[in-house]
């Protein structure tokens, strides 16, 4: 084998010689002539062979029917088709050539496609036509004439199907009979001959040296002048020839045969004929001539004026020129240009421009009102905060391919020229979105503390001896704008001898007696610790210049002295300063616990010594304080070195270019009284006056470059002067000093108006004198002795620029329209004819119906010498009319137009998407409808005849759109709960409600009121009961001498309200718990002398967690004074076992629902939060102070606080209105403009719905409609002449329905008396489906046309053409279905019909085999007297007589039977319907009272044979005779002689007929 690809290469196999059975043998035992190639050159193919050779399939042959077996019979009737199979051939070819290869090539690349496949042969379709249509007047007038009627084809015969029937139908027919002699010659003319040349060349070429001999004889007698002048002439119309460059125009003749014919079809002698109406057997013509055009020029290179990655695909082209035009209806040129596709070299051709959009910088934050806040009286909003929307113009620009991605911020904001927005391909970016504006946050501060002790302003210098109490408090929200917006946190009171550092008490120890004694006087040693002024403890080393703190002296009573309870805590001063008249104050308190015993004993104080006051917060009531105003604006710091300048920081969108400073007033001011020397106030604690700050850089407005200027409209159409616009945008706004923007954006200048339009136009050049036909052919004609007569005359036609420029033919082909006709028909006139000029235009009228206008022409040449030409009733050479009256009538036509609102601006968005907000949507604006101009035919004209601009125009309001208005927020209601969370309500109520597209109402209630409700904390500690010290013991049971014994104490119990330094006014009791109130009186014992004296009890220890009863809780007191001798004190602790929610509970945390999301109070929309509350509940359910569940160390896995959105008022926005369209019709009443708008932003929340109506319309003007029409064809003639009054569409291209091909005359024939012809085409019938059942088989659909024969005389009937049937595929075509019809019998016949499914009646298309009788009449026929054909064929017998049949079945008589008269008064239960549907009629013997009917009762059937009743009748009748026999037995056995009773037994109506069926 070869090596390498392609052919060339061998194939070797085994041969061997085997015997019959199979085994091998010898090779001479086998012929060796017979012996196969062993050997077989190949072709190797290789993988890019795939590109030479590929499978070339041919077309599927002809679908032939599977081969059946012997026995098997085709059906009868075909329902769906025959399967069938059908092949084609399929074989390798190399591509380029077509030349056949082997099989093996393609089959390595793919497998060979099949050779066959099933195909389904589809039952045959029978031709259908149409009914006849009526007879045709007779062909004669008298004499033996024929009748024809005609139908056509509906559906061609089909896949074997039946062919189609006779079209035509003859009858003869005569009128009357002829008087005179019948005509039997006439004259038949034969269609026109080939166009061709007149003369030989050797004629031509002798004829045209005798013309140019005669001009130099003629020339010689001119001067050179005046030959100057004729070869310039020449010159000229050499140049306007029509046989020019494109045009080979020459003209010819065509000759017709005219000859005089027998009415049997004979052709007879020319002079057998009239010779007055001998038709013109020649007329010029142009010679025909097919387009010519020149070779493909090389094809282009790849043009595309820029290389775009994503699309690569560009074009090359190649021409050809045209070098011969068809004249005289040659074949039109090909196609002049040819385009492929092709892929550019991206090196060579220069990338695309490509545009994309560009946006301005975001319009600021606007907060659009609360509902409640569509008050008029507010008008300052700019407080407002929250949610909004912020919105930008979208601009299209080009896109720069070398802009690096790395520039700065500012470098990417480059200005770029706006451009078309048609330019840019992509979607838009929003012109609108959500922001947000920050609430400014209000300085929170907490109370003020209590005023600290008397220190030094510094304590590192303690050389001034004046000092400060100061009071202070903290920052608890900071607010927008850092803390220099907050009030002053420091408070001072001078004062004298300060000092830093001081002991501070923490404990005093238990009272030690003096002398080591059990009771008497003693001291308590206190426990102190070293405070700064805060109170903070610091080192014991600090305190050592300040004054210890002396051992406090106290007594420990003996059982025999006076008891007294311990100091209660000293009280609130009772001033917060002292003055002249006011002095703080604090007092305590102790109690008698017990009386002393008289003698021995020391004894108990007066009451006043029981009380004891002290002086407080001593001084002066001057409070001073350091007072801040608002920073001023950041300014360059001179002093700061240029070195930080450098220093940029970036803020939000803010960029800062350097460090500045900002400064700030600070007074001292005193309380109440206002500003005071700053020396007044504490100089540590004074604020800062200066601080750095970050300066802003400067911003300056960027506007883009001015746009081009806005295309001007064609000057071609008619208007006003355009003006044309151009625009800049601000994509940058000023800040912080910057430069400003430029105050015009937007310029306009009038349209230059060009000289004349781009496009290009026909030049149509003079016409070119008459050519008649040549003598040489005219001479044999009869009647033609002079040159005139019908002509033709041809002309060139250029092509030319719109300034008149010379341009290619090719150009005007492509972009002019139609071309102008090159020929036309002329005249030549005769020495004879009157020759007159053509009618010059009418004179102008004055005014309408005033006076007449008048037009002239004059006869020319010869004719002016001609006495004939002279009469002026033939040939009148004035014509004199009235001025035209015409009356113009206006009216308004059409419907009212939408309202429209007065014009914004021009520029309404063909650069960029603006988007003003709010558009206005509302107020007065103008409707229009449409004014038409009558004249007094009623037809359409020019309104401005009616003096009439088109409109008339109404003033319109478009409502403006109120929206819901709202009250203001009521205030907030008390928390639900005096202790732990609850809730607290406000509302607003409804005070209008929206219309006309207003915002709408957010959901109310029933009563039209919209709450808020957020949960709230009350806290549990804020209102505290206070109990006094008891009172003194009032003994109820007295022992007098020892003052002891039960009695009772009081005292008083006040709620108060708890601040920071404990309770400080009363309030009402129902604020605090009640059951939390003490005791305001208790019964004990007051001790005796020498009786133990114990303290109050202390608190109750809590109870272990979790409550158990096995579990106590205790209470201890301690022994004041000690018992005398002999006597105990009492126990000193007490138990008492604990019991679940009655003194020992569980705690547990509850967590409330989260409230409504809640906003600033400025804040309208946005980003707010919302909160839930946090209860300690006890067990028994009452909610506690939170205290006791933190004390319990709970888990507190809750989140308080959660951010939340409500949902800005977002109002709907749309964009400008576009501008209008044109108009919807160019002519006519139903014209209209159009502009539209869309939405940009979809409206949210409550913010205002889009307007229903997004586009509105105005009438146009209306203008008369002017078109080209056909008229109806004239008759056929052999001579024809046509005029086209093109005065009112000389503007219009001629065109007819769209068709720009304008046929004016087309050839017809009229058939010679006594002649058979065929009629002219049908129009294609309707489009049909091959189907079946509705369903498509898929063999496409077709449409027929036809042509039936029409005779005129019964003597030529053998000589009528075939009738003739074409066919065509069509698209859309329809199903149809045929189904038999039949009529009512008319005696033994009726009418069947075949009827499409769309109810016309049609012959063919329904099964033959299926149709329904139409006769039915009796073989043999029925003779029988009285016998009738019934419906089934047989003979049967009329009314009154039944059927007597023979043994074979036929009817041997009818036999009158008897007739059975039965009444039936309306009782119709036993009615047989007859299968004849014969009336029975009433005997003449019936009285005329009684109502009923005769029946005919008919016991034999057809077959002769009784029928089943008879015998149930029988056997009845014989029941009834066996039963009056036994009665009569019965009744003569009686000796008593039976009454008879008269029964007048009334027979229910009996029908009995014979319906057919066999068991009757």
């Amino acid at each position: 084998m070869g090596s390498e690809c392609g052919p060339g290469g061998s194939q070797s196999r085994a041969v061997w010689c085997a015997h019959s059975e199979g085994w091998t043998t010898l090779h001479t035992n086998c012929d060796q002539a017979e012996r196969p190639d062993n050997q077989q050159s190949c072709f190797r193919v290789c993988d890019w062979h795939k590109e030479l050779y590929d499978w070339q399939l041919g077309a599927w042959n002809q679908c032939v029917p599977v081969m059946r077996g012997a026995r098997v019979q085709r059906p009868t009737t075909c329902t769906q088709g025959e399967e069938g199979i059908q092949t084609r051939e399929v074989g390798c070819v190399q591509k380029a050539k077509g030349e056949p290869a082997e099989d093996a090539i393609c089959e390595y690349f793919e497998p060979k496609p099949r050779l066959e496949q099933a195909c389904l042969i589809p039952c045959p379709q029978d031709c259908v036509v149409s009914e006849f249509i009526p007879w045709t007047p007779c062909s004669k007038t008298c004499g033996i004439g024929l009748q024809n009627r005609i139908r056509f084809v509906l559906a061609p015969p089909l896949f074997g199907g039946a062919a189609c029937p006779n079209l035509t139908e003859f009858q003869t027919c005569q009128l009357g009979p002829c008087q005179g002699e019948e005509s039997l010659y006439s004259l038949r003319v034969g269609p026109w001959g080939p166009c061709t040349v007149p003369l030989p060349r050797q004629t031509r070429q002798k004829l045209r040296e005798k013309v140019q001999e005669r001009l130099r004889e003629r020339g010689k007698a001119k001067d050179a002048e005046t030959r100057e002048l004729i070869k310039k002439k020449r010159n000229k119309n050499r140049q306007n020839r029509p046989g020019g460059k494109f045009w080979d125009l020459q003209t010819g003749f065509q000759t017709r045969e005219v000859t005089c014919v027998h009415k049997s079809g004979a052709v007879e002698a020319l002079s057998l004929c009239s010779q007055e109406t001998l038709p013109v057997t020649f007329q010029a013509c142009v010679i025909t001539k097919d387009c010519d055009v020149t070779e493909w020029s090389k094809w282009s290179a790849c043009t595309k004026e820029c290389y775009d990655p994503t699309s690569p695909k560009a074009v090359w082209t190649r021409t050809r020129k045209v070098t011969q035009f068809p004249v005289g209806g040659g074949i039109d040129c090909p196609e002049l240009e040819e385009k492929e596709p092709c892929t550019p070299q991206s090196d060579v051709v220069p990338p695309c421009i490509t545009y994309s959009w560009k946006t301005t910088e975001w319009t600021e934050c606007k907060v659009d009102m609360l509902l409640s806040q569509q008050d008029r009286r507010r008008g300052n909003h700019t407080g407002m905060c929250g949610g909004g929307t912020q919105t930008r113009e979208v601009y299209c620009v080009q896109a720069s391919t070398d802009t690096p991605s790395n520039l700065s911020p500012l470098r990417s904001k480059e200005a770029l020229r706006p451009v078309d927005s048609k330019l840019c391909l992509g979607i838009p970016p929003n012109t609108t979105q959500l922001c947000h504006i920050s609430c400014p946050v209000d300085c929170e501060v907490s109370s003020w503390s209590t005023w600290g002790p008397c220190t030094y302003e510094n304590c590192q210098d303690q050389v001034a001896k004046k000092g400060f109490k100061l009071r202070k408090r903290r920052i608890i929200n900071e607010p927008t704008g850092g803390t220099g917006n907050c009030p002053h946190l420091v408070e001072a009171i001078p004062c004298e001898d300060p000092s830093c550092y001081d002991w501070l008490v923490v404990k005093l120890e238990d009272c030690i007696p003096d002398n080591e004694e059990k009771c008497g006087p003693g001291t308590q040693i206190p426990q102190v610790q070293c405070v700064n002024s805060d109170g903070e403890y610091v080192d014991r080393q600090l305190c050592q210049d300040a004054i210890l703190p002396m051992p406090f002296i106290c007594e420990v009573p003996c059982p025999k002295d006076c008891a007294l309870s311990p100091w209660s805590p000293w009280s609130l001063c009772s001033h917060t300063c002292s003055g002249k008249n006011t002095e703080g104050k604090q007092t305590r308190a102790r109690s008698i616990l017990a009386y002393n015993a008289g003698e021995g004993g020391v004894q108990c104080p007066n009451i006043s010594a029981l009380q004891e006051v002290r002086r407080c917060n001593d001084h002066p009531c001057t409070v001073y304080h350091w007072q801040t105003g608002p920073w001023g604006q950041c300014i360059e710091d001179s002093f700061i070195p240029s070195t930080n300048t450098s220093v940029g920081r970036t803020r939000g969108d803010d960029v800062s270019c350097s460090v500045g400073m900002q400064t700030r007033k600070v007074i001292c001011v005193r309380v109440n009284v206002g500003q005071v020397p700053p020396k007044k106030c504490p100089e540590s604690v004074r604020p800062d006056t200066v601080r750095p700050c970050l300066l802003p850089c400067k911003r300056d407005c960027i506007v883009t470059p001015y746009s081009d200027w806005s295309p001007c409209p064609s000057t071609c159409q008619t208007g006003t002067i355009n003006k044309q616009y151009r625009k800049r945008l601000i994509i940058q706004l000023p800040a912080n000093g910057g430069q400003d923007c430029p105050e015009v954006l937007t310029q306009e200048r009038d349209c230059e108006t060009p000289s004349v339009c781009e496009g290009y136009r026909w030049k149509t050049h003079k016409w070119r004198r008459c050519q008649l036909v040549p003598w040489s052919v005219r001479e044999g004609s009869p009647g033609n002795q002079e040159l005139c007569g019908l002509g033709l005359q041809v002309r060139a036609v250029s092509c030319r620029k719109q300034d008149g420029g010379q341009a290619d033919i090719e150009a005007c082909l492509k972009f002019a329209s139609s071309m102008p006709s090159l020929t036309q028909p002329c005249q030549v006139p005769c020495q004879e004819d009157c020759q007159l000029s053509s009618w010059s235009k009418f004179s102008s009228c004055t005014a309408d119906c005033v006076g007449v206008r008048t037009r002239k022409r004059m006869l020319v040449g010869r004719s002016r010498k001609h006495d004939q030409c002279k009469n002026n009733q033939l040939y009148p050479l004035s014509e004199t009319q009235y001025c035209p009256c015409n009356k113009y009538n206006a009216q308004p036509v059409g419907n009212w137009s939408d309202c429209i609102l007065s014009e914004g601006g021009r520029m309404e968005g063909q650069l960029g998407m603006k988007i003003q907000g709010d558009i206005k949507e509302c107020g007065q604006g103008y409707r229009y409808q449409a004014m038409v101009c009558y004249d007094q035919d009623n037809r359409i004209v020019e309104t401005s005849r009616c003096n009439s601009h088109g409109y008339i125009e109404e003033a319109c309001i478009i409502p403006c759109p109120s929206d819901c208005k709202l009250s203001e927020w009521s205030n907030w209601s008390r928390c639900s709960k005096s202790c732990g969370s609850g809730v607290k309500v406000r509302s607003k109520w409804l005070r209008e409600k929206p219309y006309n597209g207003g915002r709408p109402c957010p959901k109310l209630d029933h009563v039209n009121q919209v709450y808020e409700v957020v949960p709230c904390l009350s806290d549990c500690g804020q209102y505290v009961w206070v109990a006094e010290p008891w009172s003194v013991w009032k003994v109820s049971n007295v022992d007098l001498n020892d003052n002891c014994g039960e009695g009772v104490q009081t005292r008083n119990v006040k709620c108060m309200l708890n601040t920071i330094d404990g309770p400080s006014e009363q309030v009402e009791d129902y604020l605090c718990d009640p059951e939390e109130m003490p005791l305001g009186a208790r019964k004990s014992h007051l001790p005796c002398p020498e009786d133990c004296v114990l303290s109050d009890w202390g608190a109750w220890i809590p109870c272990p967690l979790p409550c158990s009863e096995n579990s106590t809780r205790e209470r201890s007191a301690y022994p004041l004074r000690q018992p005398g001798e002999k006597k105990e004190c009492p126990p000193t602790e007490e138990t008492e076992p604990c019991k679940l929610n009655r003194n020992c509970f569980h705690y547990t945390y509850n967590i409330t629902e989260w409230s409504t999301c809640q906003l600033s109070d400025k804040a309208v929309c946005g980003n707010g939060f919302k909160t839930r509350m946090l209860d300690c509940v006890r067990s028994d359910g009452k909610s506690v102070d939170l205290i006791f569940c933190k004390e319990l160390g709970l888990e507190r896995k809750w989140q308080m606080n959660a951010s939340c959105v409500v949902e800005c008022p977002v109002n709907c926005q749309l964009s400008d209105w576009s501008p209008w369209s044109g108009c919807s019709h160019t002519c006519g009443l139903a014209g209209k403009l159009w502009r539209r708008r869309t939405v940009i932003q979809a409206p949210q929340g409550d913010g205002r719905p889009c307007p229903s109506q997004m586009e509105q319309w105005k009438p146009c003007l209306v203008k008369p409609c002017y078109r080209w029409r056909y008229s109806t064809w004239s008759e056929c003639k052999s001579e024809v002449n046509y005029v086209v009054d093109d005065e009112l569409c000389g503007d219009l291209e001629p065109s007819v329905e769209g068709n720009t091909q304008i046929v004016l005359q087309e050839a017809c024939t009229v058939p010679c008396p006594g002649e058979c012809y065929l009629t002219d085409w049908t129009v294609w019938s309707s489009c049909q489906l091959s189907c079946i059942n509705g369903a498509d088989l898929g063999f496409g659909s077709v449409q027929v046309r036809s042509r039936a024969v029409v005779a005129q005389d019964p003597e030529n009937l053998l000589q009528c053409p075939e009738q003739e049937l074409e066919a065509r595929p069509c698209t859309d075509g329809e199903c149809f279905d045929y189904k038999w019809k039949s009529g009512p019998w008319r005696g033994s016949s009726r009418h069947v019909w075949c009827e499409r499914s769309d109810g016309l009646n049609v012959t063919g298309g329904c099964l033959t085999t299926a149709k329904p009788k139409a006769d039915r009449s009796c073989n043999p026929p029925c003779t029988k007297p009285q016998s009738l054909c019934t419906e089934a064929g047989v003979c049967g017998c009329e009314d009154g007589y039944t059927e007597v049949m023979t043994s074979d079945g036929l009817l041997d008589q009818c036999t009158l039977i008897p007739v059975l008269e039965i009444p039936t008064a309306g009782d119709n239960k036993a009615d047989v319907k007859t299968i004849r549907g014969f009336n029975p009629t009433q005997p003449a013997a019936s009285s005329p009272g009684r109502a009923g009917r005769t029946w005919f009762l008919q016991p034999f059937g057809p077959d002769g044979k009784l029928k089943t009743w008879v015998y149930g009748v029988a056997a009845g009748a014989f029941v009834l005779l066996v039963f009056i026999i036994s009665m009569t037995y019965l009744a003569c056995k009686k000796p008593k002689k039976p009454q008879r009773r008269q029964m007048n037994n009334r027979l229910k109506p009996l029908t009995l007929a014979y319906d057919g069926d066999a068991d009757m």
